[in-house]
């Protein structure tokens, strides 16, 4: 699983303003509806009803909202910075800048967990959360987010 398979330039949001969490998921919405073809309230709809279940917000400032979705063929990701960090009742009670979206088929089971896996492990990295806020542009946040989750040589 490659992030630049999953992170199309046009679903990077580099500044973001939003008041409340349920603002910020409604963004981030918006953009996969424009970037992926989707309706922005199927995917809203999507995103909330997994928070229900528990906060997507992985700590350190960074939430991972994921969902599956009918319309679409593969596994893709929507990235948003927000200007202001909202609540998310994430587990270090932090609020969030940094929102990583996974959207899924219905069908990806396995494929949709390691990419969850993968995406989560990524931005555990202080440094590379560090770079991300401080980052110009869509185009540099996708070259950390692609760079930093290649393999390393051995």
């Amino acid at each position: 699983m490659n992030i630049g398979d999953l992170l199309d330039p046009s679903a990077i949001a580099p500044r973001v303003s939003a008041s409340t969490k349920r603002h910020a998921l409604a963004v981030t919405a918006e953009i996969a509806a424009r970037a992926l073809g989707l309706k922005a309230a199927e995917v809203l709809e999507a995103l909330l009803e997994r928070e229900a279940a528990g906060s997507t917000g992985l700590g350190y400032g960074v939430a991972v909202p994921h969902a599956r979705l009918a319309g679409l063929s593969r596994l893709r990701g929507v990235f948003v910075r927000l200007d202001q960090p909202v609540e998310f009742a994430a587990v270090d009670d932090r609020p969030v800048d940094l929102i990583f979206a996974l959207l899924a088929p219905p069908e990806a089971g396995a494929e949709h967990l390691r990419a969850l896996a993968r995406v989560s492990r990524l931005l555990r990295q202080g440094d590379l959360r560090e770079q991300l806020r401080q980052a110009r542009g869509a185009d540099a946040i996708r070259a950390l987010l692609v760079q930093e989750a290649r393999p390393s040589a051995a």
